[in-house]
């Protein structure tokens, strides 16, 4: 097995008993493809805890690269040693540089008001309207006119103990798609139980020391593949219905086997399609397979180390 070609996937759960996913795959040269080689669930065992199995189970690959989708980085107040002001008046440079940023879109935004107030107005109506035939990605959520509901988010601010730099970036570029597609906003800690911060940042200190961990966010993922005609609208819309998701979980994971030239065995489709957590854990490993073929979105805002990678399937 070479370490450069085998990435795992691990989507966490919010529970206490809930079971994790481990999506391993790897690119054999010689079929010049790659192979879904495993997707384990970690289930409490012989005398192991579910930690002890991760552990072991990363230790046993011998995989360095693993993508997952929780916060690896801090919000700016958790790390932040000045005298606080207040979370309104804060003054570390981060949390002052999203704020000008988004007061430069919202100052835009009114500026096209005041110089012609009738033609906003048209395209306001015109932007509220619903189009069925009108792909959510025929504009980014940043440019203008921005939508009602971005507007809303803007005027509610950075919140310097809740979220990060990534936030704002992910807002700009993807805040009126997720919430379309998947009634959702993207924000670092809006999942993420205390205790789950806790169990993961002990679990950690015993993942090993060469394991190269990076951040994504599945949601992100099935839009960036719906970007790239891979998958369709009406796959991410039976996502959401409790009847077709399981059908719609296949059919995307073999739309990727087949665009994507990822081989995936009966036994796995079969796990991708009862288990969200596993499909989770299978889009986190898609996302490391462009990793490492350097496949991935630049952003003007990105944590430290570059934690938090995005893909790009065009």
């Amino acid at each position: 097995m070479s370490n450069n070609s085998t990435i795992a996937g691990m989507s966490l759960g919010g529970g206490k008993k809930e079971n994790f996913f481990f999506c391993l795959i790897e690119f054999y040269e010689k079929e010049n493809r790659w192979f879904l080689k495993s997707l384990n669930q970690v289930k409490e065992e012989s005398n192991l805890t579910n930690d002890e199995v991760i552990t072991t189970w990363v230790e046993g690959t011998d995989v360095k690269k693993m993508v997952v989708d929780f916060p690896l980085t801090r919000p700016p107040c958790e790390t932040c040693q000045l005298v606080c002001p207040g979370t309104e008046l804060c003054h570390n440079e981060e949390v002052i540089e999203v704020r000008e940023k988004m007061a430069h879109l919202l100052g835009e935004d009114k500026a096209l008001i005041e110089t012609n107030p009738k033609r906003y107005e048209q395209e306001r109506v015109e932007d509220d309207k619903v189009h069925y035939s009108k792909s959510v990605l025929s504009k980014a959520t940043d440019d203008h006119i921005l939508s009602k509901s971005f507007k809303r988010k803007l005027k509610k601010g950075f919140i310097p103990y809740w979220n990060r730099p990534i936030d704002f970036w992910i807002w700009k570029h993807y805040y009126d798609q997720m919430l379309n597609l998947f009634n959702i906003s993207f924000d670092s800690f809006g999942n993420v139980s205390v205790m789950l911060m806790h169990k993961f940042n002990y679990l950690l200190r015993h993942l090993p020391r060469d394991l190269n961990i990076m951040e994504s966010d599945v949601h992100i993922c099935l839009i960036e593949l719906y970007r790239a005609g891979i998958i369709t609208k009406n796959n991410l819309m039976d996502l959401k219905d409790i009847e077709l998701s399981a059908l719609a979980r296949i059919q995307i994971a073999k739309q990727i086997e087949k665009k994507l030239n990822v081989f995936i065995y009966e036994k796995d489709l079969e796990l991708i399609s009862k288990n969200p957590k596993a499909f989770d854990s299978f889009l986190l490993a898609i996302i490391g397979r462009n990793y490492i073929l350097g496949q991935l979105r630049e952003t003007d805002q990105v944590e430290p180390r570059n934690s938090f990678i995005v893909p790009s399937f065009a």
